[in-house]
Parts: structure tokens; sequence; C-alpha cells
């Protein structure tokens, strides 16, 4: 590509972060719902599930895994919704899934012992196969993330005083369990939330990124080799309670990162809900202008070096600053939110609630 042609798409790309930060943002004229002034456009689901599960591949594609064994995508924009839920799953809690393109994803279903299973399908939901069963009574596997289309991370509550850590080669063919001899000692009471697959980010081929909760601080752990080695670093989101803690995270980069939180309890308040980093996690911030309550999710906009979005069940958050400062610009409930390369945030939370952004 010559230089002139690298800077026009730049520019192009930089124009679309912008534009769906704008859209975002417009205020709510006389008579508008909050949801239609922030731009989020409702699908119909015909479900009742609770999506916190959720993976976008680009503007017409995109999986979301929830309660009741739930598995939906779709592949026309959200204009309709195929039930690909794998058969006898309806006992299982299905908290995550990484999705490769429309035919390839892998979905996590979480709690105690053997209810901590990850799934794999390659046809778009037409057949599953199990490909790991949690056999440890003591682990309760939270979120997963993928580095490409072969290795991955899934992560565990302590075990013996340490995060466990299981990892994939193969695309979630298989999964062995990481020796812990370089992560940290865990917080008495320290553990994951699994409220929204955000709990394990990765950005890049080795960086990931842990978020957790319920010790006596709300911590962040980064590894740069994949899961073999660890540093902690202490956020600004206060934790004390199993209730509190950091919820999400979101690396645009291997430096730059927003973390969300607070307290998922609806009759508590969740002051200093947000922070970021510019330095790999090493040290945080908190947001100077915080989002006003609780947030499980968060997503850098495509293309975007400042603009991200927060969601939680009291409504979506915009910053344009890189996380200093946020303003609410919806109400409705979601738990989590992805963006995609190609100009496209999706959100999905209760209900069956699943919502799309686009910029045209």
């Amino acid at each position: 590509m010559t230089s002139m042609g690298k800077t026009r798409r730049m520019m192009s790309v930089g124009l679309t972060g912008a534009a769906l930060a704008m859209a975002l943002a417009v205020p709510a004229q006389a008579g508008e719902t909050p949801a239609a002034a922030a731009g989020w456009q409702l699908t119909q689901t015909g479900t009742d599930a609770r999506f916190r599960g959720l993976a976008a591949v680009d503007r017409t594609t995109a999986w979301a895994a929830g309660s009741k064994g739930t598995v939906l995508r779709t592949t026309d924009g959200g204009r309709s919704w195929r039930n690909v839920s794998p058969p006898g799953a309806g006992e299982l809690e299905l908290r995550d899934v990484e999705a490769f393109d429309a035919r390839r994803a892998v979905v996590l279903a979480i709690g105690e012992g053997e209810a901590s299973r990850v799934l794999r399908t390659d046809d778009g939901g037409a057949t599953w196969t199990e490909s790991f069963r949690n056999t440890d009574p003591r682990a309760f596997y939270d979120c997963m993330t993928f580095f490409d289309h072969r290795h991955g991370l899934a992560m565990s509550d302590p075990v013996d005083g340490k995060f466990r850590i299981l990892s994939t080669r193969d695309g979630g063919r298989s999964w062995e369990v990481l020796p812990d001899a370089g992560m940290p000692a865990a917080l008495p009471g320290e553990a994951g939330f699994a409220a929204s697959g955000q709990c394990l980010v990765s950005s890049g081929p080795k960086d990931v990124w842990l978020a957790t909760g319920g010790g006596a601080t709300a911590r962040v752990l980064h590894s740069g080799d994949r899961g073999l080695t660890w540093t902690v670093a202490a956020s600004t989101i206060p934790a004390g309670d199993p209730a509190r803690g950091v919820f999400a995270l979101a690396f645009r980069d291997r430096a730059h990162g927003i973390a969300v939180g607070g307290d998922y309890r609806k009759d508590q308040p969740s002051p200093q809900a947000a922070a970021v980093t510019g330095d790999g996690g090493r040290s945080w911030s908190a947001a100077p202008t915080p989002p006003p309550a609780y947030r499980s999710g968060v997503a850098w906009l495509p293309h975007s070096g400042s603009a991200a979005l927060a969601v939680g069940p009291t409504g979506t958050d915009l910053t344009t600053d890189g996380g200093r400062t946020w303003r609410t610009v919806d109400t409705g409930s979601y738990d989590t939110v992805d963006c995609t390369r190609d100009g496209a945030c999706w959100a999905s939370g209760e209900k069956g609630r699943i919502a799309r952004t686009v910029v045209r």
C-alpha cells in the first residue's frame, strides 16, 4: 500500500470511530427515547435468557451466550437470530463466548466443579463438542479470551491460593492447566466476576489481563507471555466486599486500558467505578468523572484512541477522552458490550436484550 493509501485508510477508520462516538453522544430530542438517542437498535431475539456472553464478529455477525444454556447467532445484523444452543445444555450458565467467524465459536459454562465446561462448534452451532469439563470441585471458571484463532486462555477463581489458568493451542479443541509458579498469591476472598465475559481480556499475540474483586483491594493482573508469569497492580475501584471490584477490562493496545466495576447490588452506590492505565496495567488512575453506577462491561469504539462505551443494568456511558470522563447516553439495561473493526457495536443483557449500533 502506498503512503497516500495508508493515510487515506487511517483517516477513514478514524472517522468511523469518531462518527460512532458522535452518534452515541447525540442528546435526546423531545419525545425521543434515550435508547434512540444513544443509537442502540434493539433486536428481536425471541427469548428471555440473560446474555452475559457476547462475541461481535462484524456488522452482520454476532454470537450471544446466556442463561439456560442458550446460544444465539445472527448473520444478518440482528434482523433475525438463530437458536444454536448445545443439546442438553439447559442447566448450564453460559457466561462467555469467543467467536472467530460465523461458523467457529467457543462458549464457557461457569460454576463449581463440573458445571464449568467449554464447548466448541465449527459449523455455526449445528453441532457442539465438549472440549473441557472441570473435575476439581475447588475450581470455578469465570472468563476466557483468545489471542488468535488457536491460542486462548480461561481463568478460574483461586485454587490453593492462586488463580488457575487454562490454556489451549488448538482453538479450544483441547485444554491444559498451566503451572501456577508464575502466578502471585491471591488475597483472602479474592475472585473474578463472571458478569460479562470481560474479567480476562487480551491484546496482541501475548498480553493478557485478569480483573479481580472480593478482596481488600480490587486488582488487575497482567501476563506478557500468555499466562505463564504474572505481575499484579492495585486498581482504584473499591473492593473489600464480595460484591465489589473490577468487573470488566478493555485494552485497545498493550498499553492503554480501561477498568470498570463497582458494587453490583442495586441498593449500593458505586463511586469510582472506572479507572484507566497508560502503562499496560502497571499502574491505574481513577477516572475523575466516572460512570454514575455499577458497570459490568466495557469496549473501545472501533479505530478510536479515545472513545469507549461502558454498560450496566442502569445504562450505557460514553467516554471520548480515553476513560477519564464519562456521561450516560442510554438508560437501558445491558451486561456486556463488544465492538468490531468495521464500525459496529453490540450490547446484550437481561430478558433477551441484544442491541446494535452502526455507522452507515
